[in-house]
This record gives structure tokens, sequence and C-alpha cells, in this order.
């Protein structure tokens, strides 16, 4: 199973394995504190994407296409995603204050979506 939680959250037993997929360390958060068993810079939206969305509710839609593309070259690393989530569980750790509108709630739902035949 694979679920999408708030870095700022408290990290609990049913995480299973625990990642970040942000670019950059969370602001205010202790690197003890996060409890993570992996920083997966690669699998974050890149920097220059990143920068241009901001965060503005208006840019989502069309951060959803920009991001899905990269992930295109990255198939074998959201592969690896998913075969995590079929294995056990998995939490993909963001920073974002908005819990709908961040790139793990994209990338959450296009591993759901991954064809794996």
């Amino acid at each position: 199973m694979i679920r999408i939680k708030r870095i700022y959250e408290e990290p609990n037993a049913s995480d299973g394995y625990r990642m970040l997929i942000d670019r950059l360390w969370p602001r205010g958060m202790r690197k003890d504190a996060a409890k993570l068993d992996e920083w997966n810079k690669d699998i974050a939206p890149s920097t220059a994407l990143r920068k241009w969305f901001g965060h503005q509710p208006e840019r989502f839609e069309e951060f959803i296409l920009r991001y899905r593309e990269e992930l295109i070259l990255k198939i074998d690393a959201v592969q690896r995603l998913k075969k995590l989530g079929e294995d056990g569980e998995l939490t993909l750790l963001y920073a974002a204050k908005d819990e709908k509108m961040n790139q793990a709630a994209v990338l959450l739902d296009i591993i759901d979506n991954l064809n794996t035949t």
C-alpha cells in the first residue's frame, strides 16, 4: 500500500518505508525527527518546474501535465515505487502545505494508474 503524508506529521509504525520526495529539505525539520528510510530527490519535480509552479493553485493542472512528462523519463523509478508499495507499506512524504495540490498527490495518482503488465 502506498500513501502520502506531510513530513511534519508524526511518524508512526504504519508508515512502513518512509520516503521524502522533495528536492529541497523541508524547512524546520530536523533530519533525525524525519525518520526517513530514503530521500529520493530524483523523483521530485525539477527545480525549474518547482519554481514555475510556486504552489499557485491556478497552475496546478499545467503542473500535473509537466510533472507527468518529467516522470516519463524516470519510469524505472516510478515502477520501483509501485513495487515497494506492493511489497509492503510505503509512505511518500512531502513538505507542501496544500494536501491536495502537490507533487506527492500527482505521483501517487501516476503510480496507482501505472500498468505493470
